[in-house]
């Protein structure tokens, strides 16, 4: 008789419900970008997006039947998503930004990185933390520590949480009272990134949504509300200000 596979993690498995979390903060932190600066409340929301999918990048590397075709998926929509991702915020200056890469590659060389460290290939490790931190990629090597995180205390959940924790504490005295982000309280700027911790009960408290959606569903949605945000934007007249 089979027995049924051990868990290899300790934390949410539910990631479609997390995926699902993720790209809907997401949206609301790129349209409050985009279209609302003055309602901060949309890019402190969209603070969860990116630990939750580092968090869902991580449980799929330790998921996965094949790493090479999981990176790969990942660069090819990297890719695909470049043009909308500058069309979307920086379409005045399409050359000048092809090399701000969009968060598709930060997780692709974040995950590529991670794997490497699970593998024991330091070189690789460390070139991918280093071509993170040195290149412009969106929230440079920052989700190379939150995966290290989820993948070290994949078994240990409150050490985890602790260390999650830990990570986004220097934003209590990160912001700015010029920045329309920061959570102003009694005088004192408290920076926007304060607000992923409102992802940490998703990652560490387990939930069984019973939730299944396409997995290509995800991918395709990153560059089709980046073209979204571009074709708004052009309608309004604000594209090419």
């Amino acid at each position: 008789m089979q027995t049924s596979r051990p868990p290899l993690l300790r934390t949410n498995l539910d990631t479609n419900l997390l995926k699902l979390v993720a790209i809907l903060s997401m949206t609301l932190d790129h349209f409050g970008a985009a279209f609302f600066p003055g309602a901060p409340w949309m890019r402190w929301i969209g603070r969860m997006a990116f630990p939750l999918f580092c968090y869902c990048m991580t449980v799929g590397m330790l998921y996965t039947h094949d790493i090479k075709r999981y990176l790969g998926r990942l660069g090819a929509f990297a890719l695909i998503s470049q043009p909308f991702w500058i069309l979307a915020f920086n379409s005045q200056d399409f050359l000048g930004n092809l090399f701000n890469f969009n968060i598709f590659f930060t997780l692709l060389v974040s995950l590529f990185a991670v794997w490497s460290f699970k593998e024991g290939k330091w070189v690789l490790f460390a070139a991918g933390v280093l071509l993170l931190a040195f290149v412009n990629f969106d929230y440079s090597y920052g989700g190379v520590v939150l995966m290290l995180i989820f993948y070290l205390c994949r078994s240990h959940p409150a050490l985890g949480a602790a260390l999650y924790t830990l990570d986004y504490l220097p934003a209590l005295w990160g912001g700015s009272l010029e920045d329309p982000t920061s959570l102003v309280v009694g005088g004192h700027a408290v920076g926007f990134e304060i607000f992923a911790l409102l992802a940490l009960p998703l990652i560490y408290l387990k939930t069984g949504s019973g939730l299944r959606i396409p997995k290509w569903f995800f991918y395709c949605y990153y560059p089709a509300h980046l073209a979204a945000i571009f074709l708004i934007r052009l309608a309004l007249g604000a594209a090419w200000a």
